[in-house]
């Protein structure tokens, strides 16, 4: 992690951005933290340096914007491969995520979407040709995230 622990400003920092990046200032976090706006964009910055804050982007409604369908495939893959692999399935037209599962067989959950099955099934063949075993595809009906209440100082205890 960095050099400094994190903090009841960082995570109060961490949260409203998890809520709303675009449409939070500075401004608005300093006065949820009671620290000075000056104060907050130095904790950004450092968090961002810290590799804390990986970056912002959009949370795309995939159905809304005209790809339904979006299936979860278990993977399996050699452990000494798994984390080289994950940059060369993000690269699979559709392929919209990749995390690296520690425990039990399966250890690699890719998220795939598209307009029809036409579009996620090349992307199982195209798992299995670069030698994993695609062990269960689960289509998903509807995904919702939410800031980690943990950040939230207001609410946490």
């Amino acid at each position: 992690m960095a050099d400094e622990e994190i903090d009841d400003v960082d995570r109060a920092v961490l949260y409203a951005l998890q809520e709303d990046a675009r449409n939070t200032s500075s401004g608005d976090i300093a006065e949820r933290t009671g620290t000075s706006d000056s104060t907050v964009r130095k904790r950004i910055q450092r968090l961002e340096s810290d590799g804390i804050i990986k970056g912002y982007s959009a949370s795309v409604d995939y159905q809304k914007a005209g790809y339904p369908l979006r299936m979860l495939l278990y993977c399996t893959a050699s452990i000494s491969e798994r984390g080289d692999l994950i940059p060369k399935i993000l690269e699979i037209d559709g392929v919209v995520s990749v995390q690296e599962l520690v425990t039990g067989e399966r250890n690699l959950l890719v998220t795939a979407v598209g307009e029809s099955d036409s579009e996620i099934t090349p992307v199982a063949q195209e798992l299995l040709d670069m030698g994993l075993t695609v062990a269960d595809e689960v289509l998903v009906r509807s995904h919702e995230t939410t800031p980690f209440g943990k950040f939230d100082s207001e609410n946490s205890s």
